[in-house]
Protein backbone atom coordinates (compact mmCIF):
# COMPACT_ATOMS: atom_id res chain seq x y z
CA UNK A 1 0.00 0.00 0.00
CA UNK A 2 1.31 3.45 -0.87
CA UNK A 3 2.04 5.73 2.09
CA UNK A 4 2.37 8.88 0.01
CA UNK A 5 -0.09 11.69 0.55
CA UNK A 6 -0.95 13.75 -2.50
CA UNK A 7 -1.98 17.17 -1.24
CA UNK A 8 -4.46 18.63 -3.70
CA UNK A 9 -4.98 21.89 -1.82
CA UNK A 10 -5.22 23.12 1.76
CA UNK A 11 -8.83 21.98 2.04
CA UNK A 12 -8.43 18.33 1.12
CA UNK A 13 -5.84 15.56 1.29
CA UNK A 14 -5.88 12.82 -1.36
CA UNK A 15 -5.05 9.23 -0.39
CA UNK A 16 -4.94 6.19 -2.66
CA UNK A 17 -4.64 2.55 -1.60
CA UNK A 18 -2.40 0.55 -3.92
CA UNK A 19 -2.73 -3.22 -3.54
CA UNK A 20 -0.53 -5.36 -5.75
CA UNK A 21 -2.46 -8.56 -5.10
CA UNK A 22 -5.73 -7.21 -6.51
CA UNK A 23 -7.83 -8.14 -3.45
CA UNK A 24 -10.75 -5.85 -2.53
CA UNK A 25 -9.96 -2.71 -0.56
CA UNK A 26 -11.48 -2.46 2.90
CA UNK A 27 -11.92 0.64 5.05
CA UNK A 28 -12.92 0.59 8.73
CA UNK A 29 -14.53 3.73 10.16
CA UNK A 30 -14.59 4.55 13.87
CA UNK A 31 -17.09 7.31 14.72
CA UNK A 32 -16.93 9.63 17.73
CA UNK A 33 -15.49 7.79 20.76
CA UNK A 34 -15.58 10.81 23.15
CA UNK A 35 -13.28 9.41 25.84
CA UNK A 36 -13.36 11.36 29.09
CA UNK A 37 -12.73 10.74 32.80
CA UNK A 38 -15.03 8.38 34.71
CA UNK A 39 -16.62 6.60 31.73
CA UNK A 40 -16.20 3.01 30.55
CA UNK A 41 -13.43 2.57 27.97
CA UNK A 42 -13.27 -1.22 27.68
CA UNK A 43 -15.11 -1.08 24.34
CA UNK A 44 -11.96 0.42 22.82
CA UNK A 45 -10.31 -2.98 23.33
CA UNK A 46 -13.28 -4.66 21.63
CA UNK A 47 -12.83 -2.33 18.67
CA UNK A 48 -9.09 -3.05 18.53
CA UNK A 49 -9.69 -6.80 18.57
CA UNK A 50 -12.28 -6.52 15.79
CA UNK A 51 -9.90 -4.44 13.70
CA UNK A 52 -7.34 -7.25 14.00
CA UNK A 53 -9.97 -9.76 12.89
CA UNK A 54 -10.89 -7.69 9.84
CA UNK A 55 -7.41 -6.39 8.96
CA UNK A 56 -8.65 -3.40 6.95
CA UNK A 57 -6.38 -1.60 4.54
CA UNK A 58 -7.38 1.78 5.98
CA UNK A 59 -8.61 2.76 9.46
CA UNK A 60 -10.34 6.13 9.71
CA UNK A 61 -11.13 7.66 13.08
CA UNK A 62 -13.62 10.41 12.35
CA UNK A 63 -12.62 12.54 15.37
CA UNK A 64 -13.96 13.57 18.79
CA UNK A 65 -11.92 10.89 20.51
CA UNK A 66 -10.80 13.32 23.20
CA UNK A 67 -14.04 14.71 24.62
CA UNK A 68 -12.27 17.58 26.49
CA UNK A 69 -15.11 18.52 28.89
CA UNK A 70 -12.74 20.80 30.84
CA UNK A 71 -12.70 23.13 27.82
CA UNK A 72 -16.42 23.02 27.10
CA UNK A 73 -18.19 26.35 26.82
CA UNK A 74 -21.55 24.58 27.05
CA UNK A 75 -21.72 24.25 30.83
CA UNK A 76 -18.99 26.52 32.18
CA UNK A 77 -20.00 27.80 35.59
CA UNK A 78 -22.40 24.95 36.33
CA UNK A 79 -21.99 22.37 39.08
CA UNK A 80 -21.06 19.73 36.52
CA UNK A 81 -18.13 21.84 35.30
CA UNK A 82 -16.41 22.06 38.72
CA UNK A 83 -13.39 19.81 39.20
CA UNK A 84 -12.76 19.11 35.54
CA UNK A 85 -9.13 19.29 34.54
CA UNK A 86 -7.34 19.41 31.23
CA UNK A 87 -4.74 16.79 32.15
CA UNK A 88 -7.43 14.28 33.18
CA UNK A 89 -9.18 14.80 29.85
CA UNK A 90 -5.95 14.16 27.94
CA UNK A 91 -5.17 11.09 30.05
CA UNK A 92 -8.63 9.60 29.42
CA UNK A 93 -8.32 10.00 25.65
CA UNK A 94 -4.77 8.64 25.65
CA UNK A 95 -5.92 5.63 27.69
CA UNK A 96 -8.70 4.97 25.19
CA UNK A 97 -6.22 5.13 22.33
CA UNK A 98 -3.86 2.78 24.19
CA UNK A 99 -6.68 0.25 24.53
CA UNK A 100 -7.57 0.57 20.84
CA UNK A 101 -4.01 0.13 19.63
CA UNK A 102 -2.88 -2.66 22.00
CA UNK A 103 -4.46 -5.54 19.98
CA UNK A 104 -3.14 -4.07 16.72
CA UNK A 105 0.41 -3.79 18.04
CA UNK A 106 0.20 -7.29 19.54
CA UNK A 107 -0.87 -8.74 16.18
CA UNK A 108 1.96 -6.98 14.37
CA UNK A 109 4.44 -8.26 16.98
CA UNK A 110 3.09 -11.80 16.51
CA UNK A 111 3.52 -11.55 12.74
CA UNK A 112 7.11 -10.31 13.11
CA UNK A 113 7.93 -13.12 15.52
CA UNK A 114 6.53 -15.69 13.08
CA UNK A 115 8.29 -13.96 10.17
CA UNK A 116 4.94 -13.40 8.46
CA UNK A 117 4.12 -10.41 6.30
CA UNK A 118 3.29 -7.61 8.74
CA UNK A 119 -0.13 -6.01 8.27
CA UNK A 120 0.32 -2.22 8.33
CA UNK A 121 -2.95 -0.38 7.75
CA UNK A 122 -2.99 3.30 6.90
CA UNK A 123 -4.47 5.10 9.90
CA UNK A 124 -6.10 8.50 9.36
CA UNK A 125 -7.49 10.67 12.16
CA UNK A 126 -9.68 13.67 11.28
CA UNK A 127 -9.73 16.03 14.25
CA UNK A 128 -13.21 16.87 15.59
CA UNK A 129 -14.76 19.90 17.20
CA UNK A 130 -14.04 18.48 20.68
CA UNK A 131 -10.30 18.28 19.96
CA UNK A 132 -10.60 21.73 18.41
CA UNK A 133 -11.58 23.06 21.83
CA UNK A 134 -7.85 23.21 22.52
CA UNK A 135 -7.26 25.58 19.60
CA UNK A 136 -10.23 27.72 20.64
CA UNK A 137 -9.02 27.91 24.25
CA UNK A 138 -5.51 29.00 23.22
CA UNK A 139 -6.91 31.58 20.78
CA UNK A 140 -9.15 32.97 23.52
CA UNK A 141 -6.32 33.07 26.09
CA UNK A 142 -2.83 33.30 24.54
CA UNK A 143 -1.25 32.61 27.96
CA UNK A 144 -2.20 28.97 27.39
CA UNK A 145 0.04 28.68 24.34
CA UNK A 146 2.69 26.05 25.03
CA UNK A 147 0.70 24.65 27.94
CA UNK A 148 -1.86 22.77 25.87
CA UNK A 149 -1.76 21.54 22.28
CA UNK A 150 -2.51 18.60 20.02
CA UNK A 151 0.98 17.33 20.88
CA UNK A 152 -0.53 16.11 24.17
CA UNK A 153 -2.45 13.46 22.21
CA UNK A 154 -0.71 10.10 21.74
CA UNK A 155 -1.63 9.92 18.05
CA UNK A 156 1.81 10.42 16.53
CA UNK A 157 3.43 7.71 18.63
CA UNK A 158 1.02 5.21 17.12
CA UNK A 159 1.51 6.41 13.55
CA UNK A 160 -1.82 8.14 12.89
CA UNK A 161 -1.91 10.62 10.02
CA UNK A 162 -3.68 13.59 11.60
CA UNK A 163 -5.78 16.03 9.58
CA UNK A 164 -6.86 19.44 10.89
CA UNK A 165 -10.44 20.02 12.00
CA UNK A 166 -12.74 20.11 8.94
CA UNK A 167 -10.02 19.28 6.43
CA UNK A 168 -11.36 16.56 4.14
CA UNK A 169 -9.54 13.28 3.60
CA UNK A 170 -10.40 11.77 0.22
CA UNK A 171 -9.44 8.10 0.39
CA UNK A 172 -10.08 5.86 -2.62
CA UNK A 173 -12.80 8.24 -3.78
CA UNK A 174 -14.60 8.54 -0.42
CA UNK A 175 -14.52 11.86 1.41
CA UNK A 176 -14.08 11.72 5.19
CA UNK A 177 -14.32 14.56 7.71
CA UNK A 178 -15.61 14.98 11.23
CA UNK A 179 -18.49 16.78 9.59
CA UNK A 180 -19.29 18.48 6.31
CA UNK A 181 -20.64 21.98 6.14
CA UNK A 182 -23.61 23.53 4.38
CA UNK A 183 -23.58 27.19 3.40
CA UNK A 184 -21.09 29.95 4.06
CA UNK A 185 -21.72 29.95 7.83
CA UNK A 186 -20.14 26.50 8.07
CA UNK A 187 -22.93 24.70 9.89
CA UNK A 188 -22.96 20.87 9.67
CA UNK A 189 -25.21 19.29 7.07
CA UNK A 190 -28.44 18.01 8.58
CA UNK A 191 -28.87 14.55 7.03
CA UNK A 192 -27.20 11.93 4.88
CA UNK A 193 -29.46 12.93 1.97
CA UNK A 194 -28.40 16.57 2.35
CA UNK A 195 -24.80 15.41 2.43
CA UNK A 196 -25.16 13.83 -1.01
CA UNK A 197 -27.12 16.79 -2.37
CA UNK A 198 -24.43 19.22 -1.23
CA UNK A 199 -21.25 17.29 -2.00
CA UNK A 200 -22.24 15.06 -4.96
CA UNK A 201 -19.89 12.23 -4.01
CA UNK A 202 -19.54 9.57 -1.35
CA UNK A 203 -18.99 11.17 2.05
CA UNK A 204 -18.69 9.80 5.59
CA UNK A 205 -18.93 11.95 8.72
CA UNK A 206 -19.43 11.70 12.47
CA UNK A 207 -20.49 14.45 14.88
CA UNK A 208 -24.19 13.45 14.96
CA UNK A 209 -25.39 11.12 17.74
CA UNK A 210 -27.13 8.65 15.44
CA UNK A 211 -26.57 6.91 12.12
CA UNK A 212 -28.13 7.88 8.82
CA UNK A 213 -27.49 6.73 5.28
CA UNK A 214 -28.55 7.76 1.78
CA UNK A 215 -27.80 6.42 -1.68
CA UNK A 216 -27.67 7.93 -5.15
CA UNK A 217 -25.95 7.63 -8.52
CA UNK A 218 -23.89 10.00 -10.60
CA UNK A 219 -24.73 10.71 -14.20
CA UNK A 220 -22.33 7.97 -15.31
CA UNK A 221 -24.17 5.41 -13.16
CA UNK A 222 -21.51 5.09 -10.47
CA UNK A 223 -22.85 4.66 -6.93
CA UNK A 224 -22.41 7.28 -4.21
CA UNK A 225 -23.29 6.99 -0.53
CA UNK A 226 -23.78 9.55 2.22
CA UNK A 227 -23.16 8.18 5.71
CA UNK A 228 -23.59 9.62 9.18
CA UNK A 229 -21.53 7.09 11.13
CA UNK A 230 -23.14 7.52 14.57
CA UNK A 231 -21.17 7.11 17.81
CA UNK A 232 -18.83 4.54 19.34
CA UNK A 233 -19.05 4.88 23.13
CA UNK A 234 -21.01 3.29 25.96
CA UNK A 235 -21.93 6.21 28.20
CA UNK A 236 -24.95 8.49 28.00
CA UNK A 237 -24.53 12.24 27.61
CA UNK A 238 -25.93 14.52 30.30
CA UNK A 239 -27.10 17.10 27.78
CA UNK A 240 -29.30 14.55 25.97
CA UNK A 241 -32.67 13.24 27.13
CA UNK A 242 -33.97 9.76 27.91
CA UNK A 243 -35.23 9.62 24.31
CA UNK A 244 -32.24 11.08 22.48
CA UNK A 245 -29.61 9.05 24.37
CA UNK A 246 -30.82 5.83 22.71
CA UNK A 247 -28.58 6.19 19.65
CA UNK A 248 -27.07 3.37 17.62
CA UNK A 249 -23.49 2.74 18.72
CA UNK A 250 -20.81 0.98 16.74
CA UNK A 251 -18.43 1.19 13.80
CA UNK A 252 -18.52 0.58 10.05
CA UNK A 253 -16.67 -1.69 7.67
CA UNK A 254 -16.67 -0.52 4.06
CA UNK A 255 -15.97 -3.50 1.84
CA UNK A 256 -14.95 -3.57 -1.82
CA UNK A 257 -14.11 0.13 -2.01
CA UNK A 258 -13.83 1.24 -5.62
CA UNK A 259 -13.64 4.89 -6.65
CA UNK A 260 -16.12 6.04 -4.00
CA UNK A 261 -18.45 3.03 -4.18
CA UNK A 262 -18.52 0.49 -1.35
CA UNK A 263 -20.60 -2.11 0.48
CA UNK A 264 -21.29 -0.76 3.96
CA UNK A 265 -21.48 -3.05 6.99
CA UNK A 266 -22.53 -1.64 10.37
CA UNK A 267 -21.07 -3.38 13.41
CA UNK A 268 -22.73 -2.51 16.73
CA UNK A 269 -21.06 -2.26 20.12
CA UNK A 270 -23.53 -4.89 21.33
CA UNK A 271 -22.12 -7.30 18.74
CA UNK A 272 -18.52 -6.38 19.61
CA UNK A 273 -19.16 -6.96 23.31
CA UNK A 274 -20.53 -10.45 22.62
CA UNK A 275 -17.62 -11.31 20.35
CA UNK A 276 -14.74 -9.59 22.14
CA UNK A 277 -15.99 -8.44 25.56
Amino acid sequence: MSKAIKQKNKYTAQFTTNKKDGTPIRHLVIPDTQCKPDVFLDHMTWVGNYIVDQKPDVIIHIGDHWDMPSLSSYDTGTLGFEGRRYKRDIAAGNEGMDKLMAPILAEQARQRKNKDKVWKPRMVFTLGNHENRITRAVNDDPKLEGLMSYEDFNLKQYGWEVLPFLQVATIDGICYAHYFTSGVMGRPVSSARALLNKKHQSCVMGHVQDRDIAFDKRGDGSRITGLFAGICYQHDEEYLTLQTNGSWRGLWVLNDVQNGAFDEMPVSLNYLEKQHG
